[in-house]
């Protein structure tokens, strides 16, 4: 068996371990889905009428396609928690001994993530259209949101699994994200940044999420995009090969030890 082969077939078996814990224990997965439809709703229906005016028209229209990066940012604290979780148990340490393939571990950890992340997308838009959200998008479009969403869950997934190594236990993991959990807040997925105060609307149009949104909401709305498309891919790519790299390395040394 050649050595990428072998790596494929040991992703998809810890692929197959991470699924099938989330199967057994779906707490986590419901609560990182279900959240965001909770906070979809309440932006909707408690404060869309005083928000009206930053939407230039229907809010729920606004609303839904910064709501579809809450699914990533929450993600980040599962996957986070997962690693942790397995590494206070001795789970990484018995996988090391073991003859597979040392990334395969940290793959099948993302790639589930991915799948969570695809799913819990395709319900809150579902969600989304079943309270009035009317998007004008057309297939090549609908594609295209998809795999930003895609970019944007991998990327975060990589730098979760980072912190999730450097983490001491599950808890600690889960502070360590909270940062990121709060960006899609502080950009424009809720309110235009024009709206906001100076210091926190020049925080907001620079953080990877505005771009995140503001392409996601041009490809469905058909707003204008500009060069956040650019912005977007850069990001994803930046913080997904950093994160990539930098967990890679502190498993390298945690197995070095």
């Amino acid at each position: 068996m050649s050595a990428s082969t072998r790596v494929l077939t040991d992703s998809a078996t810890m692929l197959r371990r991470n699924l099938l814990h989330a199967k057994r224990y779906p707490s986590m997965t419901f609560s990182v889905v279900l959240m965001p439809v909770v906070l979809l709703l309440i932006f909707n229906y408690v404060f869309g009428g005083a928000l009206e005016k930053s939407s230039g028209g229907n809010y729920i229209d606004y609303l839904a396609p910064g709501m579809l990066l809450m699914i990533p940012a929450y993600l980040t604290v599962s996957v986070a928690v997962s690693i942790a979780t397995d590494s206070s148990k001795g789970i990484v340490n018995r996988f090391r001994t073991m003859d597979i393939a040392p990334s395969s571990m940290l793959t099948g950890h993302v790639i589930g993530t991915l799948i969570q992340g695809i799913l819990g997308s395709v319900i809150m838009l579902l969600v989304a259209l079943a309270i009035g959200f009317r998007p004008d998008a057309n297939p090549m479009e609908w594609v295209a949101v998809l795999g930003l969403i895609a970019l944007v869950v991998l990327s975060f997934s990589w730098l979760s699994v980072a912190l999730g190594l450097l983490s001491p236990n599950p808890e600690g993991a889960s502070n360590m994200l909270f940062p990121v959990v709060l960006l899609p807040f502080l950009g424009s997925g809720l309110v235009a940044t024009d709206t906001m105060p100076v210091g926190l609307r020049q925080f907001a149009e620079y953080q990877p999420f505005t771009p995140f949104t503001e392409t996601i909401r041009g490809l469905l709305m058909g707003t204008e995009i500009g060069n956040n498309g650019y912005l977007s891919i850069g990001w994803g790519v930046v913080i997904g090969v950093g994160g990539y790299l930098w967990a890679k390395s502190v498993f390298a040394e945690q197995t070095s030890r």
